[in-house]
């Protein structure tokens, strides 16, 4: 159940607010790793009712969190204050074919995005693995796709439109309002409401990717020319074979040519790896047996050519725990070989970790959005997952915690999408611009109402516990 905001704030009271202990206040996120209830859960319908579902939240002394469709695999999104559904705010406002811009609502989901934008003969410049998001989380977390020469995508944001704490509605650049501009563009959500935004887009394109199997010594000893050799390269390390699975994917004028067929890409590296994964959170030894049936799946070389955002999404497969550090590119032979080294001891080890795959690699240009953390070096995106087969929990503390102490250790920055577990004196030394970042909340919203728990203990260190959104309180 979601409410639409009245044409008076004071009939919002009983007209749109829901009860902590109904059901439908209850949010999970994708991954059904983080839930919570909020007080109430908005849905507005236009801008008028973002104004006054926030000139509630100010009146009622409330916090109030702005959410797309709720990707992000962390507590980002939770809130036991007001949430703020951007799911109706998702149209594309205008086309401009000669400059090459849109703009679009922050609630418009890529996936609908590509489809609007196909009808004009229009794509993104570049789009991560998935394109389930909302575009708003997307440029909130600076996300990105895999390319060497690529910045993350929110630097195809040239303008925003924010909603202020104040009610007040603001536009922001590089040259209006810069400092608001930097700070949004990897805000976490917390400098307003983004209402608006204006991407720089191309006219549409096809990408050709060849894919083929290489082994772990091959890439990492090559790992520079492998990436300087294609526009968007990426790749997939299978530990239970120290195979990897390279992306080689540039643009192309030739013709589209046909999918993986079903049998291969949905039956078996589909349903036949999620029945293995079930079998694993009983049998641990059985997920290595899985690991070289999918490096086995995926030995053949191939290539596909198709539209650009297609080419760049890959399948998510399961509902998962994950996370994700960006590392200098100039680190990454050191810290992959790193991570070899201690797959290679868990797996000596009976009582070893087991985990799932692959290690996904990935890489991008330095930008210079203070927050994302490509800011200022080429970056190797490095992520792990252990998949949740038919929603079903599995153990993975363990694994993670060891996988972030060996990037913290060459510099890794996290994702801020995804779980983690810095505080703003660690972020400090990482980001120098994070007390920048800081001022412009203070300036914006200083009495705090859109910082969510997940702000409040990452940026202001406030002694707040993530697990207490956690949907699962035990791992098992």
């Amino acid at each position: 159940m979601t409410t639409s905001a009245s044409e008076n704030v004071d009939d919002t009271l009983t007209s749109i607010t829901i009860p902590s202990s109904s059901p439908a206040s209850r949010f999970v996120n994708w991954g059904l790793s983080y839930e919570c209830k909020p007080l109430a859960i908005f849905e507005p319908e236009n801008e008028r009712d973002c104004e006054l579902v926030l000139a509630f939240a100010r009146k009622e002394g409330r916090a109030l969190r702005a959410v797309g469709v709720g990707h992000s695999p962390s507590d980002l999104a939770c809130t036991g204050d007001f949430m703020l559904r951007t799911t109706k705010l998702n149209k594309l406002l205008e086309v401009n074919l000669e400059k090459l811009y849109v703009v679009v609502q922050a609630g418009i989901t890529l996936s609908d995005l590509h489809c609007e934008l196909a009808k004009h003969g229009l794509a993104m410049r570049n789009v991560g693995s998935i394109s389930d998001q909302t575009l708003g989380g997307i440029v909130a977390t600076a996300s990105h796709g895999s390319g060497i020469g690529a910045p993350s995508m929110s630097c195809d944001v040239s303008t925003l439109t924010i909603l202020l704490a104040d009610g007040s509605r603001v536009s922001c650049s590089r040259t209006e309002r810069p400092d608001l501009f930097f700070a949004s563009l990897c805000g976490l959500g917390a400098t307003g409401i983004v209402l608006t935004i204006q991407l720089e887009v191309e006219r549409a394109f096809l990408l050709r990717d060849e894919l083929c199997s290489r082994t772990f010594e091959d890439v990492v000893t090559n790992l520079d020319g492998l990436v300087r050799s294609s526009q968007y390269a990426r790749f997939w390390w299978i530990a239970a074979t120290h195979t990897v699975k390279c992306s080689a994917v540039n643009r192309t004028l030739e013709a589209k040519r046909p999918p993986i067929p079903w049998f291969w890409s949905v039956f078996m590296a589909y349903h036949v790896v999620q029945f293995l994964l079930s079998i694993g959170r009983y049998i641990p030894y059985v997920n290595t047996l899985t690991g070289r049936f999918v490096a086995w799946l995926s030995s053949g070389s191939v290539t596909l050519i198709d539209d650009s955002h297609t080419i760049f999404n890959v399948e998510c497969r399961y509902p998962q725990h994950t996370t994700e550090w960006a590392i200098p590119f100039s680190n990454a032979p050191a810290c992959l070989r790193a991570l070899h080294d201690w797959m290679d001891g868990e797996a000596a080890n009976p009582q070893g970790i087991r985990p799932h795959f692959p290690f996904e690699i990935r890489f991008s240009a330095a930008d210079d959005i203070w927050l994302s953390p490509g800011y200022g070096r080429e970056t190797c995106w490095v992520g792990i997952a252990q998949y949740r087969p038919y929603g079903l929990n599995v153990p993975y503390t363990r694994f993670f915690r060891t996988f972030e102490s060996i990037m913290t250790q060459h510099g890794g920055r996290p994702h801020w999408a995804k779980a983690h577990h810095f505080g703003p004196e660690e972020l400090k030394k990482l980001y120098p611009r994070f007390d920048d970042f800081v001022r412009v909340l203070k300036e914006v919203d200083p009495e705090g109402i859109f910082r969510n728990e997940y702000v409040r203990r990452h940026i202001f260190g406030e002694p707040i516990g993530e697990r207490v959104w956690k949907a699962r309180k035990r791992d098992e």
